[in-house]
């Protein structure tokens, strides 16, 4: 007759079995039954809400992104960025819209240095948009916390319209049309505000015809 095991293996043996039994339901069953019941029921968020013009992916709907003009000197890396005047223009981001640099500033409202960039930053895209100062929207000068922030405000996306049909040799109407087609209304109706996805916006306007 063969002795029992000592209560102390048991209970290893137990916890070991129990922890292969988790590992495969947790680790492997749940996590391939989630993914296969968002790809059959909704594969496109669930991968990343891609955004494809003529085939190609340009972007993710859930990211903003520069629209820049290429640099004259691509392996120059103190020449700085100029934005694409054919494009609307997103919000300032913190971390130039790069995934792997999520995040703010850190500065707050009484910071100097914040209001000086604030004030350069009205003036440039006053003169980029070819408005007064005044009506650059808050928004067109401050950063989301996460800096990939893909949406503008309305306001913001108006104020670029004039811009936008003149370079692109478009009606200002046809613009504008873009810009309510694209324009999100507030989350549950009452939270945040409208606001216009500049990657779709976009994306629509280089289609446009």
């Amino acid at each position: 007759m063969s002795k029992p095991l000592p209560n102390a293996v048991r209970n290893h043996l137990t916890a070991l079995r129990m922890l292969l039994v988790m590992t495969v339901i947790l680790g492997l069953a749940y996590p391939l039954l989630v993914t296969g019941l968002s790809q059959v029921a909704f594969a496109s968020k669930a991968n990343g809400s891609i955004v494809k013009s003529e085939g190609k992916e340009v972007g993710s709907s859930l990211l903003g992104q520069n629209f820049n003009l290429p640099k004259k000197n691509p392996d120059d890396p103190d020449e700085a960025a100029q934005p694409d005047p054919k494009w609307f223009q997103p919000r300032f981001s913190a971390g130039s819209y790069d995934p792997k640099a999520s995040g703010a500033s850190n500065l707050g409202p009484n910071s100097e240095d914040l209001l000086k960039a604030v004030g350069e930053r009205r003036a440039a895209i006053a003169a980029f948009d070819g408005v007064d100062p005044a009506a650059v929207p808050a928004d067109a000068v401050t950063a989301s916390g996460s800096g990939l922030d893909p949406e503008i405000s309305v306001a913001y996306a108006e104020e670029q319209v004039a811009r936008v049909a003149k370079e692109r040799k478009l009606s200002a109407d046809a613009v504008n049309r873009l810009v309510d087609k694209y324009t999100v209304g507030r989350t549950l109706g009452f939270l945040g505000q409208d606001g216009v996805n500049v990657v779709l916006l976009n994306k629509a306007l280089s289609e446009l015809k």
